[in-house]
């Protein structure tokens, strides 16, 4: 059986991995760069391309080493091409070419959100086209009918911030480190989803798109405005409740009072609500589907699978999400989009020329929405 290598670079995993034509990985190795982020919140760039640059080659050599093969076995070379950070994805795609032309194999550039959109075929041989995808991650928010390979049809799209991003920057507001959406899921499981009054934007609306930069600046509002269980709040303090004129007692939580876990259980409800709301009116946009489907960092989340999950119900359609391992940037999900089309021999035979792209729409006939919306 054919195998294919893909790399995955694209962000702040480097990746490499083996992967069969009969969905087997034969091996892969993921070098994570939490701990060179965590001091930012966030990830920056120039260290992630650095990072990449430092630990790809010997990650691609262990990988060989580990399914005990040498790169006269691989059949070919897939890597992701775009949409990502372009220092990283040059790193990636720059290693492949060297690889393909030192092995003499075809290399098959990879579009990162094509590996998202596959990665749930990897894990499901029974998962058939058209299927309706929603890819939630750091960087994109998308509903797409997935037609064929190479072929989506773009439904809706974020006017603003990705929902992952809206996990992360919630994570930094409450002081919850990096990676953001893990914690906030952990700290949400705590709290109240009902004690903190949250927006739920374009909930409701004709217009097929989501948007989270209401409910980011929402969130931080209500930090700001939090008042604290457990701490004296001082002899001037009052009771929110009838008794406003009585003070309050020192130490004792007010009914107006909510915790951090509040808000991130409150946030992650509103969050699920408007991909619930989003997700409905696109099931209805789209034509006949054999499945909703969920890929992407985000659909790590268990709130946000078994919400889908019911809504599938609902729709008479099976529910389809990649193991956790698959939902983050990996690369046995480039590895296997280079092996369909390797499968059908669907890819640029010069893509030895191809060029990394920071942009690169699945979808790129989909009518311009209004914000941000067109990086998408």
């Amino acid at each position: 059986m054919r195998v294919v290598l893909g790399i995955e670079s694209s962000c702040d995993e480097t990746a490499a991995a083996l992967v069969r034509e009969d969905r087997t990985v034969l091996a892969q190795r993921i070098a994570s760069q939490d701990e060179e982020h965590r001091p930012y919140g966030g990830v920056v760039p120039e260290i992630a391309a650095r990072a990449h640059a430092e630990r790809l080659a010997p990650l691609i050599a262990a990988t060989l080493a580990d399914a005990g093969m040498e790169l006269s076995d691989v059949d070919a070379v897939a890597a992701t091409a775009g949409p990502g950070l372009i220092g990283g994805v040059m790193v990636g795609l720059v290693s492949a070419k060297a690889l393909a032309m030192a092995g003499e194999k075809p290399l098959i550039a990879v579009n990162h959100l094509e590996g998202h959109a596959l990665s749930p075929r990897l894990a499901d041989a029974s998962l058939n086209y058209p299927y309706l995808l929603l890819l939630v991650s750091g960087g994109h928010c998308q509903l797409l009918e997935v037609q064929g390979l190479g072929q989506y049809r773009r439904l809706a799209t974020t006017i603003d911030d990705a929902l992952g991003e809206a996990f992360d920057k919630t994570a930094k507001i409450l002081g919850l480190g990096y990676p953001g959406g893990p914690a906030v899921e952990r700290l949400a499981r705590e709290g109240d989803a009902k004690k903190v009054r949250l927006p739920r934007p374009l909930l409701g609306t004709q217009e097929p798109h989501f948007s989270f930069a209401g409910l980011k600046s929402a969130v931080l509002r209500a930090k700001e405005n939090q008042c604290r269980p457990g701490l004296d709040p001082g002899p001037l303090a009052v009771d929110s409740e009838a008794n406003s004129n009585r003070p309050a007692v020192p130490g004792q939580a007010r009914d107006d009072e909510y915790s951090d876990a509040d808000i991130a259980a409150s946030f992650q409800q509103a969050a699920l609500d408007c991909v619930l709301d989003r997700t409905r009116r696109a099931l209805e946009a789209a034509g006949d589907v054999t499945a909703l489907v969920v890929a992407g960092g985000v659909a790590a989340n268990q709130a946000i699978r078994a919400g889908l999950e019911k809504l599938a119900a609902e729709h008479g359609l099976p529910f389809v999400a990649p193991p956790l391992a698959l939902c983050t940037d990996n690369a046995a999900m480039i590895g296997w989009a280079g092996m369909e089309r390797l499968m059908r021999q669907d890819f640029t035979p010069d893509a030895l020329d191809f060029a990394a792209r920071p942009r690169w729409p699945l979808d790129p006939d989909a009518a311009p929405v209004r914000g941000a919306g067109v990086k998408a």
